[in-house]
Formats: structure tokens, C-alpha cells, sequence
């Protein structure tokens, strides 16, 4: 049943579930004065709103969805309780590195553990091609990482706000993307391929 209401659930609308919350954290920050706190706030309902539609749409919480959300809560809590915007900034960071390590795990163990997560956007793509999108994929959260952890430190936080939208997002739309080519190679069904990617730290 699940798996019948899943497949009915629109591009549009995964995308929305994955990037709206971040959207809504950008947005607020600038409507209400630049305040982090409040911004956080909102960021963590809209995150929290995400995971409800997602199992009104489809009966569970994707396990990247799940595992984003709590990062979210946990953290903004964090930043609202201790009122110390550091906890939200580097949130990204400690994302990108878990998800590169579980990546990195899964190939060390032979079972890319993104075709759990990513499996059904990708039809008749081969383990070699599954292999080779996650170690690309643990590469470029490697790369966020230090981006993040770099860019929080140094600059300001309308900056970092602004290369979370402007920057990491694109980027990782764009990566996705570059991924094609060699994806095709390894047995990918452009004709049925729904492009998705891991939701932004």
C-alpha cells in the first residue's frame, strides 16, 4: 500500500519535502530582522511540518528525511535554549560527515547503503553504478563539510545563510546532475530516472 501511495508523489513535491524547510529558515531570517533565533525556530516547524506530510503522503519518514530532521531539531533546540547561533552552523558540518560515513561504510562492506535511500529513483542502475554514485556522493559531503566548517568560522551569518542558498545548494543540485553521464553507462533507465539527491544538511 505504502509503496502504491509513493510512487504517486510528484518530483515537485519530494523536492519541497527535502528543500522547503530550508527555504523557509532563508526567508525568515530576512523577515524578521535577521534574527537567527527566530529564523531557527521556524526552521525547525517547517523541518518538523516536512516529516508530517511525509507520512501523510506516504505512510513513513524517509530514513535521510528522519535522520536530517532529528539533526534540525536536535540542534535548533540547541541554539534556542543556549540562544547560541553556533549550534545551527554547524549542524551542516557534523551532517555532511555522518552521511559521507555511513557512504564510505557502506562501501567498505560491499552494500551501498545509498541505494537504500536512493534506490527508487534510479532504475536498472548496476551495483558498480551504485557503487561509484556513492563514493562520488561521500566525496562531495567531504567537500561540504570543509566548506561549511571554513565559510561559519570566517564569515558572517547573512553570509553563510546566503552560501547555504546561493552556494551548497546549487551545487549539489549541480553534482547530482554531473552524475548522469557515468550513471547511464552503468545500466540507468533515463527514461523512467526521477533525479534525486540526499536532502541539504
Amino acid at each position: 500500500m505504502n509503496d502504491t501511495i509513493k510512487s504517486e508523489i510528484s518530483p515537485g513535491v519530494r523536492l519541497a519535502l527535502d528543500l522547503g524547510p530550508l527555504l523557509i529558515f532563508f526567508a525568515a531570517f530576512y523577515f524578521t530582522g535577521k534574527n537567527v533565533f527566530l529564523a531557527t525556530g521556524m526552521f525547525m516547524a517547517a523541518t518538523a511540518f516536512a516529516m508530517i506530510v511525509s507520512v501523510m503522503k506516504t505512510g513513513k519518514v524517509s530514513a535521510m528525511l528522519l535522520f536530517s530532521g532529528v539533526m534540525v531539531l536536535g540542534f535548533g533546540g540547541l541554539t534556542i535554549w543556549l540562544h547560541d547561533e553556533s549550534f545551527i552552523k554547524v549542524k551542516p558540518t557534523l551532517y555532511y560527515l555522518m552521511v559521507a560515513g555511513i557512504l564510505f561504510f557502506g562501501l567498505w562492506t560491499r552494500k551501498p547503503t545509498l541505494k537504500l535511500v536512493l534506490g527508487h529513483a534510479y532504475p536498472g542502475l548496476s551495483e558498480r553504478g551504485w557503487t561509484l554514485l556513492s563514493r562520488n556522493w561521500a566525496i562531495f559531503f567531504l567537500v561540504l563539510a570543509a566548506s561549511n566548517e571554513l565559510i561559519w568560522r570566517t564569515m558572517s551569518t547573512e553570509f553563510w545563510l546566503g552560501y547555504k542558498l546561493w552556494g551548497a545548494l546549487p551545487a549539489t543540485i549541480l553534482f547530482a546532475l554531473a552524475n548522469l553521464p557515468m550513471l547511464n553507462r552503468h545500466g540507468l533507465n533515463l527514461d523512467k530516472t526521477d533525479v534525486d539527491m540526499p536532502p541539504q544538511g
